[in-house]
């Protein structure tokens, strides 16, 4: 007979169904860790472009709905081979943000995004079949150094939107009748912003337990109310959302723009080697031993796949979340009743239009100062990547030469300016593609030293 205790040991056992109100709880432990990382990006985005209302609503709602479907097609792997059976949760990542924007600034919209992701899917595919053969090609410092100068991209989007947003100028809030308060560069944006980080900071170093993990988003309620008070937050457009829609087929289109292909195509490439190390980091401490290569394989494959089904219905690129596998080798509840929970959840958010609707009234001061943590953290990953080999002169080298060119070029507006279009747009707007490219050929071509 199965008691109450034998129940709760199924927690830490892949299979089987542990007790529904402690699977549900821990669901939401996950859900809570995972979905500012997952709606803030599309937010970003959206506002880069310039999306309607209806469309950034859209654009968040397919990005929370096929972040569920990725990792739903990661827990249940389909015969045997596409997904990899662990307990992993994927969202839309800021590791693309940079590119992104990128392509944004070529003049490309949401259908640009959507292109590169089919052709970065078809790369992620690629990789996951021959991943035994070329994993050898991105070593540690190799990844690191790419997590470090996305890190880095970053920290300009943040303090942009701590200072209000560019878009929010003097005019363009006078014609839209919003509060000056939004204006960018105002002290009340600038104050909300601190305020915002200064909860976020002071929860992560100091509480425990779920209020730890939902530090960013506690920070964000808290300068969300703040904002309430100084009348900066607008619910005009929320009542005319629905309750419940579907994402729909290719609403924005696709297209492709070589240039964006690439750049997305080689970040691909870099996401489904750095998945390797969730993988690794789930399964070790979760399981206490190595992925299998099928798991690798499976896992590589569905997510190139899932990534392309994300880009026909207008979702932004996924990948796996290290802040769940956290969680995971911290509680070692490895249970995939959990997971599908936190996935049913994620989709339950990403049906609802008027969920997604309340996200988009978020000032973009509040999404400032809680994300540029996410975003020193990012770095301080691709450091501790990089700090886990040796810094011999040889690896120092290739981090810091390969950081400095990409970011540097990148913040050069026309350090590229004599050279066609297409390699401004692959090389010259987002760091990551030449720090990638640059660690990589150092890696081979530097001779290794004598131990």
């Amino acid at each position: 007979m199965e008691t109450p205790a034998s129940r709760r040991d199924l927690l830490f056992q892949f299979r089987g169904t542990p007790p529904i109100g402690a699977s549900i709880s821990l669901a939401l432990q996950h859900l809570v860790a995972m979905i500012v990382g997952c709606v803030t990006p599309p937010i970003i985005i959206a506002g880069a472009i310039g999306l309607s209302q209806a469309d950034r609503v859209l654009l968040i709602q397919a990005s929370l709905v096929m972040s569920a479907v990725c990792t739903l097609l990661q827990l249940f792997p389909i015969g045997g081979r596409f997904g990899s059976g662990l307990p992993v949760i994927l969202g839309v990542s800021f590791a693309y943000l940079p590119s992104m924007q990128a392509i944004v600034a070529g003049g490309g919209g949401v259908s640009a995004i959507a292109g590169a992701m089919l052709v970065g899917g078809v790369v992620a595919v690629l990789v996951g079949i021959f991943v035994k053969k070329i994993r050898m090609l991105f070593p540690p410092v190799i990844t690191g150094t790419v997590v470090f100068t996305i890190g880095l991209s970053l920290y300009p989007t943040a303090i942009n939107y701590m200072a209000g947003g560019t878009a929010n100028t003097a005019e363009s809030v006078a014609a839209k009748g919003l509060p000056e308060a939004l204006v960018y560069g105002s002290w009340q944006n600038w104050l909300i912003a601190a305020l915002t980080l200064a909860v976020v900071m002071i929860l992560n170093n100091k509480a425990k337990g779920v209020c730890k993990l939902a530090s960013i988003l506690l920070g964000m309620v808290f300068g969300y109310v703040v904002a309430l008070c100084f009348g900066m937050v607008s619910f005009a457009d929320v009542g005319d959302a629905a309750w419940f829609s579907l994402p729909r087929f290719m609403h924005f289109g696709i297209s492709f723009d070589v240039p964006s292909c690439v750049a997305m195509g080689l970040l691909f490439a870099i996401n489904s080697i750095q998945a390797i190390g969730d993988f690794t980091a789930t399964t070790v401490g979760g399981f206490d031993r190595d992925p299998t290569d099928n798991e690798l394989q499976g896992g590589i494959i569905a997510y190139g796949v899932s990534n392309i089904l994300t880009a026909l219905f207008g979702g932004l690129p996924t990948a796996t979340y290290s802040q769940n596998v956290g969680i995971v080798t911290t509680n070692k509840v490895v249970n995939r009743t959990v997971f599908a929970f936190a996935g049913g959840f994620l989709l339950l958010a990403g049906v609802s239009p008027k969920f997604a609707a309340i996200l988009t009234t978020i000032p973009q001061c509040v999404l400032g100062g809680a994300t540029i943590t996410v975003f020193s953290t990012i770095a301080m990953t691709g450091m501790k990547l990089i700090a886990s080999q040796d810094l011999t002169a040889r690896n120092t080298t290739i981090v810091g030469l390969s950081a400095a060119l990409g970011v540097g070029i990148s913040q050069a507006s026309s350090a590229l300016s004599q050279f066609p279009a297409a390699v401004t747009m692959i090389f010259g707007k987002s760091p990551v593609v030449i720090a990638t490219l640059m660690a990589v050929l150092l890696n081979l071509i530097l001779p290794k030293e004598n131990k």
